[in-house]
């Protein structure tokens, strides 16, 4: 995997083609183009250091010269394109739209600065207050589970102990196997004491449980299976199946987000009011209607 500056470094010896053609056929004349600059349209230039802020992280040596490729023609036809266009386009009503979007975008950010600022934080009584009230509102579209899980090498000095372990409902057992995981396992989780998401579940061993979860869990509640040189240890204690109502933990953040959007929209109106009032009487604002 290359770095973004090695990309950057070699995209001009890398790229050929349409776009430096673009560039040339778009500059009037001899242009003095700096070595930092890896396009120019009349008096536009796009920089390596504008293009490197722009390049995503992690892509392969491949995947960057696409992207960059696609930024540059991009970023040429755009320039090329408004320049010739705002020779032919009368563009008072494009200078008064771009004016509209500003002033949206500033009291949106004001208002959004303003409300993070003074908001109160959602409290577990108003988040069960208002699961209760809708409650039929968050249905789960996948089952929901408890239990234990283990991921352990089928060579494990323990591995028979483990088997013995992981589906006891004794306390005790639990304790032990706490400590017996620590000795071999590759992954644990237990998860008796709350609500996961059977995907997470689905994702973390290779074997099929077909494409009805809810039949597949309402007939199993146990997983013994080896697997390429790995054993995989599954214990059900609790289900919830899809199609049932999504504890309140699950929908956590759900309702979170409904109050606070809430909250917003009653906070914003209320701040608007109280600024278009004191506007009106300091004289600031005159509206006759």
């Amino acid at each position: 995997m290359f770095t973004a500056g090695h990309i950057l470094n070699n995209i001009v010896r890398i790229m050929s083609g349409g776009v430096f053609c673009i560039i040339a056929a778009c500059s009037s004349g001899e242009t003095d183009v700096k070595d930092d600059v890896i396009a120019h349209v009349d008096q536009h230039t796009l920089t390596f250091a504008e293009l490197r802020k722009n390049l995503p992280g992690g892509l392969s040596a491949d995947d960057s010269i696409r992207f960059v490729k696609a930024y540059v023609n991009e970023w040429v036809e755009t320039r090329l394109i408004s320049d010739i266009a705002a020779e032919d386009i009368d563009m008072t009503d494009i200078n008064r739209l771009v004016e509209e979007y500003r002033n949206q975008l500033i009291v949106k950010e004001y208002l959004r600065r303003m409300f993070e600022a003074k908001a109160d934080k959602i409290d577990d009584s108003q988040i069960n207050e208002y699961y209760d009230k809708h409650k039929s509102e968050f249905i789960l579209e996948r089952p929901m589970v408890k239990g234990t899980y283990l991921k352990v090498p089928d060579d494990a000095s323990n591995l028979k102990v483990l088997k013995k372990l992981y589906h006891s409902d004794k306390l005790a057992d639990a304790d032990k196997l706490e400590k017996e995981v620590i000795k071999s396992a590759i992954h644990y989780d237990y998860f008796r004491d709350r609500w996961v998401d059977w995907v997470q579940i689905d994702n973390k061993i290779p074997y099929d449980f077909g494409t009805n979860e809810n039949q597949w869990l309402n007939k199993n509640r146990k997983l013994e299976v080896s697997l390429n040189g790995f054993t995989y240890l599954l214990y059900i204690t609790e289900v919830l199946p899809a199609g049932s109502s999504m504890p309140v933990e699950a929908a956590r953040q759900q309702i979170i987000n409904r109050l606070l959007n809430s909250h917003r929209k009653e906070y914003e109106d209320q701040l608007k009011k109280d600024l278009l009032n004191e506007a009106k009487e300091s004289g600031r604002i005159v509206i006759n209607l």
